[in-house]
C-alpha cells in the first residue's frame, strides 16, 4: 500500500515540475515577444490590455492579466542577458518565487544565490522571503567561515564541506522567546528536526540525538549526529548556549576520533564536526583549530526572531 502511495506521489511531483517548467518557458517566450514589441510603457499599455483580453478568451486559466504580462516582459528583460547558470535556475522556479527575487535582488549574484538555494533546499515562497529579509546573501558573502576543512580533508571534499557549512544558522523556526538550556535547545531541534535539516543544507539525514559512544568502559554522548550523502560523512553537532570556548574543540576532536574508529564505514570519508554557539570570534576559533587533525567547523546560530521580521509567517510555515 505504502509503495503505491509513494509511486503516485512521486509521479505527481514529476508532473508538477514539468508543468511548472513549461509554464515558465511560455512566460519567458511571451516576455521576449513583448520586449521586442513594447519599448515604451505608455505606448504599450493599450497593446498589453488588448493582448490580455484576447489571450484570456482562449486561455482563461493561464494568469494572462495585463499585470502578469508586464511581469513576463520584466522577467525576460531582467534575465535575458544574465549568466547561463542564473537563467537555468530561474527557469525551474515557481512564478511567485521569480517575482519575489526580481523585486528584492539587486544584482545577478544575489539573484543567483537565492534562486539556486531555493532549488537546492526546496524553499517555499514564505521561507525564501524570510531568508531575503534576514539578509542571507550578505551574511553568506561577507562573514568569514571558521573551520579547518582545507587542512584536514581531501581537496574536493574540503571544498564541498566549506560550501555546505554556513557561518550562521537561523533557528528562528523554534519560536524561542526566552533563554534556554542546552538540553532544551536540543529537544526543540529534535522536535523540529525536519526544519533543522533543511537549515543545515542538502543531503543531510538525521541519525539521532545524544548518540551514545563507548570507549574504555566509559560512555560519551554526541548532541546530534547526522549523515550527509553528498559528503559521504558522519556529521556530529554540538550545541553550546554561550559564546565559543577553545575547550569545545578538544571535546569535538575526541568525539570525531571515536566516530572514526567505531562508526565510520570503509567507503565513507572521515567524520566532520560542527560546533554551534551563540557567538564566536573567528580569531579565537582559528587559534583553537591549530594542530587539530580532525575536520571541525564553528558556526553561530540565531534563536530570537527580530520583531516585525516575518515571525508569523515562519511560525505558520513550521507548524
Amino acid at each position: 500500500m505504502s509503495s503505491c502511495i509513494n509511486e503516485i506521489q512521486t509521479a505527481r511531483q514529476h508532473i508538477a515540475i514539468k508543468v511548472n517548467q513549461s509554464t515558465i518557458s511560455v512566460y519567458w517566450n511571451i516576455g521576449a515577444l513583448l520586449s521586442q514589441k513594447v519599448q515604451v510603457a505608455s505606448y504599450g499599455n493599450s497593446i498589453i490590455l488588448k493582448l490580455s483580453e484576447d489571450l484570456k478568451m482562449k486561455f482563461p486559466d493561464m494568469g494572462l492579466s495585463p499585470r502578469n504580462l508586464w511581469n513576463m516582459k520584466k522577467f525576460y528583460d531582467r534575465f535575458c542577458n544574465a549568466d547561463t547558470k542564473l537563467q537555468r535556475s530561474v527557469a525551474v522556479l515557481p512564478w511567485s518565487h521569480n517575482l519575489l527575487i526580481m523585486s528584492k535582488a539587486t544584482s545577478d549574484d544575489e539573484a543567483l544565490f537565492y534562486a539556486s538555494k531555493t532549488v537546492e533546499m526546496a524553499w517555499t515562497r514564505d521561507i525564501l522571503l524570510n531568508y531575503i529579509k534576514a539578509g542571507a546573501y550578505l551574511q553568506e558573502t561577507t562573514t568569514v567561515k571558521s573551520n579547518n576543512f582545507k587542512e584536514t580533508l581531501p581537496e574536493n571534499v574540503a571544498s564541498y564541506a566549506n560550501e555546505l557549512l554556513k557561518s550562521s544558522y537561523n533557528l528562528g523556526f523554534l519560536g524561542v522567546t526566552a533563554s534556554l538550556k542546552e538540553r532544551d535547545l536540543e529537544k526543540r531541534l529534535v522536535e523540529k528536526i525536519k526544519h533543522f535539516i533543511l537549515e543545515l543544507g542538502k543531503g543531510f539525514s538525521f541519525i539521532g540525538n545524544q548518540y551514545r559512544l563507548e570507549y574504555n568502559e566509559k560512555e560519551y554522548f554526541v548532541d546530534m549526529l547526522f549523515y550527509n550523502r553528498d559528503l559521504k560523512s558522519l556529521v556530529a553537532i554540538e550545541l553550546k548556549i554561550g559564546e565559543f570556548q577553545p575547550e569545545y574543540i578538544g571535546k569535538m576532536n575526541f568525539y570525531l576520533s571515536l566516530l572514526d574508529k567505531f562508526e565510520r564505514k570503509k567507503d565513507e570519508n572521515q567524520p566532520i564536526g560542527i560546533i554551534l554557539c551563540a557567538d564566536k570570534n573567528h580569531l579565537d576559533v582559528e587559534i583553537a583549530l591549530q594542530d587539530i587533525n580532525k575536520p571541525i567547523g564553528v558556526a553561530e546560530y540565531k534563536l530570537l526572531l527580530p520583531k516585525n521580521q516575518l515571525e508569523e509567517l515562519i511560525i505558520k510555515e513550521m507548524q
